[in-house]
């Protein structure tokens, strides 16, 4: 009897650390499957769990227990959830199929500097992701240069010059009015009504250089990360707003390295109340 009593005590840390285990392994197969990257996921946990060094991992130790699957691993399956790592993207269409002259045009080098530093929010990049060939559709793409905040515009009436001012205007206007401040894109000729845009939303428009898709970096590395919801190559018509949306906060709830690990929505709530303290004191 008294060894039973014994073994008892020996299966209690044991236990213990095995429960631990499961809760970590738990936590991190859920952050997978929302499309956290392992970088993401380690970061992340030292903020939500502060004072629980046992559920602290790192990142290499995620792709080990993916690829290596020793005793205990995650299941395979899960690496269908991680980054393909291509964060650029070939346009399927042929050179200058977007681009016409566009009239009154600021390039981006006539941006302001503060744009550049990232310190006052409300400057935004924007693109069009497109989807088959076949379909000729598309989906807009928005992102906060401070925050990292995405915004995506359905676009069921095509992606021409009327259409992606109906869709960009609407949205825009649904941001309160310190979070317009600028919007560059490159020569599309979707963006020919820029001026109509501009009047309505209170932007200043910038335009990047030809074939220069880094000026836009923040935006293009945001559509490599689109792409694992819509691929390339498909019907990009078939995503209604409802799913564009849920796609956006899935991003927008992602921790970023950057942002030491916080996420954009988080980022953005801080922007909102503390605007909306200095309203108040106002």
């Amino acid at each position: 009897m008294a060894q039973t009593h014994a073994d008892r005590g020996r299966r209690g840390p044991r236990s213990a650390k095995l429960a631990t285990n499961l809760r970590l392994r738990s936590e991190v197969q859920a952050r997978l499957k929302r499309h956290d990257s392992p970088e993401q996921i380690a970061g992340r946990l030292k903020v939500d769990f502060p004072d629980e060094p046992e559920m602290w991992v790192s990142a290499e130790t995620i792709y080990q227990s993916l690829y290596l699957q020793a005793r205990g691993g995650l299941k395979r399956e899960l690496t269908a959830h991680l980054r393909t790592g291509r964060s650029m993207r070939k346009p399927r269409r042929t050179p200058g199929h977007r681009r016409i002259q566009i009239r009154d045009m600021v390039m981006i080098s006539d941006r302001p500097a503060e744009i550049e530093d990232r310190a006052v929010p409300g400057h935004w990049e924007g693109d069009l992701i497109m989807g088959s060939t076949a379909s000729d559709s598309s989906v807009g793409t928005l992102v906060e240069r401070t925050t990292g905040f995405v915004m995506l515009l359905h676009l069921p009436d095509g992606h021409g010059t009327l259409a992606v001012q109906k869709a960009l205007v609407a949205k825009m206007l649904t941001l309160d009015d310190h979070l317009r401040r600028s919007l560059t894109w490159d020569q599309g000729r979707e963006m020919a009504s820029h001026r109509e845009i501009a009047k309505a939303t209170g932007l200043e428009i910038y335009f990047c250089d030809p074939h220069s898709p880094w000026q836009r970096g923040t935006n293009e590395n945001t559509n490599g990360l689109l792409r694992q919801h819509l691929p390339k190559g498909s019907d990009l018509s078939f995503y209604g707003p409802g799913m564009l949306d849920n796609i956006a906060n899935e991003l927008n709830s992602r921790p970023r390295k950057r942002h030491g690990f916080r996420t954009p929505a988080e980022m953005l709530d801080d922007i909102l109340a503390k605007s909306a303290d200095e309203h108040g004191v106002a």
